[in-house]
């Protein structure tokens, strides 16, 4: 186990080796391992010839990135990354297995398409024991894409510029569907600052505080003609709301389906009642539906409603509900009930005929910092993350007391703390371009000197997300939470 983390986290702590590269430095790091894997032979020229195409090019575009060159550029030292390189390439087995470490930067989509040229590179994705593993952070983030819950796909990730996929869902809906991709996350606050967005309808998420640069999210929320908000908290959100639809907990107290991230579908069911008030997400939409002039859809049970997406998305037309009653989950894509799911997402990579399919692509990418540089005025990078026992904002978690608990706080190096006079416990103010906040430090020194760390689950303690870095990826939409520049002062009278 190798694990490549700018902290010495307990996972890296666990692994064999830790590889604590600078923050944002992880395509310097990818290109160097295949360069040292082409180089030392250990390339699977068959399944290369077989089943993957443009080599060449990116071969010749990592060439360039000697162990010596990935070292000046991460900090990890040369020798690490040629043992990494190695026991990859020849490992009968290997997986790369990655969080929003990868993702959570102005380059996120360059920094996954990095690691999947190491998986082309050896043949390591598509069979048992080998793959690329992206680790969902919380309960069914799978499942919300799987259903549609994205701008530019339809249920079973069928495109909505698609005509045919299109025409389908529209004669089953009975409406008309735009033909244009529909704004991400970060494209809709843009909108509102340009005030092409006003209205929105926010299900289950609390982007007052989980967005970057959150001062500026808030102000853009409150500047909505509506905002509608359905949760089962009165999150941040919540409060800036014109109207609040108080909604049950999905996972138990309502009956329907969850997908994990190795894409296997199993069924909830509700263990207990909602309290008085809170209703189902199906029963609020619905209503909702009614009041908008719509009656067709009836009272539908969530069987039925399972059936019409089954009818809809191949990828789970196998999967009927009495299947999903009796059967210990099914991985899509399950194409018909005789099926029996699908363990490998990529196993057409093997076939001869590739499925019918394509050759899988190698992608030239190259290394490119953070957007928020390190200056005189702000030298310290700031990365944000999970800890162990807290979700995202603290909502679902933030009511219960753990004994593992942190987060609140800023870890800092000894010795950065050393030069800045600042001792554990100390309540110190924490700049960035784009705000201030007053924050407690943490003495760490599992973490280098010239990083620091918090995490988002306290908003109402340490408003992080104040600080991040609002950079985003224009092909993922995903900000770049994980390397912001930041300033550390001590207040006046400390």
């Amino acid at each position: 186990m190798y694990c490549v983390d700018p902290r010495r986290t307990s996972s890296a702590k666990f692994a064999d080796v830790w590889l604590g590269l600078e923050v944002g430095t992880d395509i310097a790091l990818a290109n160097a391992v295949g360069r040292e894997i082409i180089a030392a032979g250990l390339t699977n020229d068959g399944f290369i010839a077989h089943s993957t195409e443009g080599f060449e090019a990116y071969r010749d575009a990592v060439d360039p990135y000697t162990l010596e060159r990935a070292e000046q550029i991460t900090g990890v030292p040369a020798e690490a990354i040629g043992e990494l390189a190695h026991a990859y390439g020849r490992a009968e087995t290997a997986q790369l297995v990655w969080t929003l470490g990868i993702t959570e930067h102005h380059n996120a989509v360059d920094n996954v398409l990095a690691l999947c040229n190491l998986a082309l590179l050896t043949g390591h994705i598509g069979r048992w024991g080998s793959g690329l593993v992206p680790l969902r952070g919380q309960n069914n983030v799978q499942g919300g894409g799987d259903m549609g819950a994205l701008p530019n796909k339809l249920p079973g990730f069928q495109d909505i510029v698609d005509p045919e996929a299109r025409a389908k869902f529209e004669a089953a809906y009975g409406v008309e569907i735009p033909a244009e991709n529909g704004w991400h996350l970060s494209l809709m606050f843009e909108a509102m600052e340009r005030g092409d967005l006003r209205a929105a309808y926010v299900v289950g998420e609390n982007p007052a505080d989980s967005e970057a640069d959150a001062q500026h999210a808030r102000s853009l929320l409150r500047g909505l003609d509506t905002l509608v908000v359905q949760d089962i908290f009165l999150t941040r959100t919540a409060e800036l709301a014109d109207v609040v639809l108080p909604a049950s907990v999905a996972w138990v107290e309502s009956e329907g389906t969850v997908t994990s991230s190795e894409r296997r579908v199993q069924r909830v069911r509700a263990a207990v009642s909602p309290p008085e008030g809170a209703r189902d997400d199906i029963e609020i939409i619905g209503d909702l539906a009614k009041r908008l002039g719509y009656d067709a859809w009836g009272d539908p049970t969530v069987e039925e409603l399972w059936d019409e997406l089954r009818s809809l998305s191949p990828l789970h037309a196998g999967m009927s509900w009495a299947r999903l009653e009796h059967e210990n989950g099914l991985q899509w894509p399950c194409p018909s009930l005789d099926h029996p799911g699908s363990p490998f997402l990529h196993g057409w990579i093997w076939e001869d005929d590739l499925g019918g399919r394509g050759p899988a692509p190698f992608s030239v990418v190259e290394h490119e910092g953070p957007k928020d540089e390190l200056t005189d005025e702000f030298p310290l990078r700031l990365t944000t993350g999970r800890a162990l026992d807290s979700y995202n904002t603290g909502v679902q978690s933030g009511g219960f007391e753990s004994p593992i608990r942190y987060g609140d706080a800023l870890d800092v190096n000894p010795v950065d703390a050393a030069r800045l006079g600042v001792i554990d416990g100390e309540r110190v103010r924490v700049s960035s371009p784009r705000g201030s906040i007053e924050m407690d430090i943490r003495i760490q020194p599992d973490i280098p000197p010239g990083l620091t760390f918090t995490t988002f689950h306290f908003p109402e303690l340490a408003d992080s997300n104040v600080l991040t870095s609002d950079a985003w990826d224009r092909r993922s939409g995903t900000a770049e939470f994980k390397a912001a520049s930041i300033r550390i002062d001590r207040l006046v009278g400390s």
